[in-house]
């Protein structure tokens, strides 16, 4: 790989827009509950900002 070459990077939980609901379909069940760090992978900085985009989300009605 050259130096100009980027690698392109996944965005982290905390990038994805709230308005996107199919993007956190993997952080959420079938019934809409979030799934806990232990499913998820995520560190916990991460799995707060991907509770706190999900109910930001609900309230703003896009997800279940």
């Amino acid at each position: 790989m050259s130096t100009t070459e980027q690698k392109q990077q996944t965005p982290t939980p905390a990038e994805i827009p709230f308005t996107d609901p199919q993007a956190w379909t993997r952080f959420v069940t079938d019934t809409g509950k979030i799934l806990p760090r232990k499913y998820t992978g995520l560190c916990a900085k991460h799995q707060r900002a991907v509770t706190r985009t999900i109910k930001h989300s609900r309230n703003m009605l896009l997800t279940k």
